[in-house]
């Protein structure tokens, strides 16, 4: 995997060698799950879809050897409290000092550019207390473009920026106002260090235009 995927990493020493940490980045292309949690030292748990580990074959049993060993933890996101489900899993890998890893715009991009967070990423940090390490990814998309098929072996950029901490918001985890103001400013150094165009909407509502 690692000689497929030749990543330039920057800024690893930003992510804490100890306790509770959320990692916070874009999300192009199926790829970068696979790609992150090679380049970390620590084990990033993350959040993805059951399908991963429930698929037939070889290729469903590689894949669920993949994300399980890696720290996937499958959750029906699908499902009426899929939402709910996937918080409270992430609260409680950070009450246990450890890596969480999330994409706050919910899912892959269509086009490339960067779309609206989601605030489940300030209620994460508000609710533990969490420092936020943005992240970038670059170029994952050119090497599987679309999230589907195969991907092409090549180079990709991985950027890392300095921690955010929102210790100033403690306890205003149900302000919308303040759940917004957290959310708008990681995905304002995501933008930074990915170079991508920001567009104000969800990512969900441009697909589904």
């Amino acid at each position: 995997m690692r000689l497929m995927f030749r990543t330039k990493v920057e800024g690893i020493e930003n992510i804490p060698g100890s306790g509770a940490v959320i990692l916070a980045g874009n999300h192009l292309t199926f790829i970068d799950s696979m790609i992150l949690p090679l380049v970390c030292d620590r084990t990033v748990h993350f959040i993805g879809k059951d399908e991963y580990v429930t698929g037939k074959g070889l290729k469903g049993r590689v894949m669920a050897w993949f994300f399980t060993g890696s720290g996937m933890i499958p959750v029906d996101r699908d499902g009426a409290n899929g939402g709910v489900a996937a918080l409270m899993t992430g609260r409680r890998i950070l009450e246990e000092g450890k890596i969480f890893g999330i994409y706050p715009e919910g899912t892959r991009s269509p086009d490339g550019r960067l779309y609206r967070g989601r605030t489940g990423i300030a209620r994460l940090t508000l609710m533990t207390g969490a420092p936020v390490v943005p992240f970038a990814m670059i170029g994952t998309d050119k090497l599987q473009p679309g999230g589907k098929g195969m991907p092409r072996p090549g180079r990709v950029t991985l950027r890392f920026g300095e921690p955010m901490e929102f210790s100033r918001y403690e306890g205003m985890d149900r302000d919308r106002y303040v759940l917004r103001a957290v959310t708008d400013s990681v995905m304002a150094e995501v933008m930074r260090l990915s170079g991508q165009e920001y567009v104000d909407m969800y990512a969900t509502k441009a697909k589904a235009a």
